[in-house]
């Protein structure tokens, strides 16, 4: 099956593109991209906004950053939808050696950032911002919120080979070296990519980084059923190109 794919690049060392998928985010995604610059001060990098066509005048307010911000750049995608397959698409238009992604609610802490970039510097293949290591925390989430998200984590173990099995498979903020998943075809399904980077990629060491799950700032929440399906969907993809894979060649 074909999918998306982030070719190679000759990149120079040590550089990063952070794609920030969005959707209706004119609330957030001002000091959002502020904050995330500030933090990432002294590293090579881009910020790249993903705009799946929003109606609320997203695009005005990344364009309207872009003004001061010379390192931010924005795509606007027409008639496609989904945050996974704008990750990609985003990381398709760089060459950086060093790709990330972090969500645009600002229920990612920005000023995370530097401790990924430097697991990744001290040699990890990925680093991922996790919520259920030591010292992280769900915030205000509800019972029943926390009861699907563990569901969900559980769940991964069916696809997930044993030596990459993490606390937080489902985490939508990581870095992960361009090396390690360029060339590598992508289903890109839904919202959650991780999965996906360290079933398919070529993951080595992952460091997981501890943080409190923020709350909205502004905007609505993109969850639903539809989320939950997909990501059982691409569970059940996942398992069969696994095993198709472990079959011998006849």
């Amino acid at each position: 099956m074909a999918g998306l794919i982030v070719p190679p690049a000759a990149a120079s060392p040590d550089s990063l593109a952070l794609v920030i998928p969005t959707y209706n985010e004119a609330a957030n995604i001002g000091p959002l991209l502020q904050r995330a610059t500030a933090a990432l001060a002294g590293i090579a990098h881009e910020i790249i906004v993903v705009d799946d066509d929003s109606s609320d005048g997203t695009g005005d307010h990344v364009g309207e950053a872009m003004q001061r911000l010379p390192l931010v750049k924005l795509i606007v995608r027409k008639g496609e939808r989904g945050l996974a397959s704008a990750v990609v698409h985003g990381w398709q238009t760089s060459s950086a050696s060093v790709l990330g992604v972090m969500d645009a609610d600002l229920q990612h802490p920005p000023e995370l950032l530097p401790e990924l970039w430097q697991r990744i510097e001290a040699g990890a293949d990925l680093a991922l911002a996790s919520r259920y290591v030591k010292r992280a925390s769900l915030g205000d989430w509800s019972m029943t919120r926390r009861v699907l998200s563990v569901l969900g984590i559980w769940s991964a173990a069916y696809a997930l080979p044993k030596g990459r099995r993490v606390h937080d498979p489902a985490s939508g903020f990581f870095f992960v070296r361009r090396a390690s998943i360029a060339g590598v075809p992508m289903v890109a399904q839904g919202f959650k990519l991780l999965l996906e980077v360290l079933v398919r990629g070529n993951i080595g060491r992952v460091e997981e980084v501890p943080f409190t799950f923020g709350a909205r700032q502004g905007g609505h929440s993109k969850g639903d059923a539809r989320v939950l399906l997909d990501y059982f969907s691409l569970l059940w993809k996942l398992r069969r190109r696994a095993r198709a894979g472990a079959q011998p060649k006849p």
